[in-house]
């Protein structure tokens, strides 16, 4: 049989450490809030940086190829 949505991939999370200047630190805590007020939702920064990180690689046209030609090139 085959399904129109193929096998989920492994999904577990990785955790990963990561030290920021406190510019970027207020400024993320400045999101966080500006997030609250939008949307009505409290998330902390932490909680928001993966889906940022992914939204800025996703919106990265350059990268999206170079990472392709590196996978090709690597035979993934």
């Amino acid at each position: 049989m085959t399904l129109r949505l193929g096998q989920l991939p492994d999904r577990t999370p990785v955790r990963m450490s990561l030290s920021v200047d406190p510019d970027l630190a207020s400024a993320l805590s400045d999101y966080a809030e500006i997030y609250r007020q939008t949307y009505g939702a409290e998330e902390k920064p932490e909680a928001l940086i993966p889906a940022m990180l992914e939204s800025f690689l996703g919106g990265d046209a350059g990268f999206k190829r170079a990472r392709r030609a590196l996978h090709a090139s690597k035979g993934d």
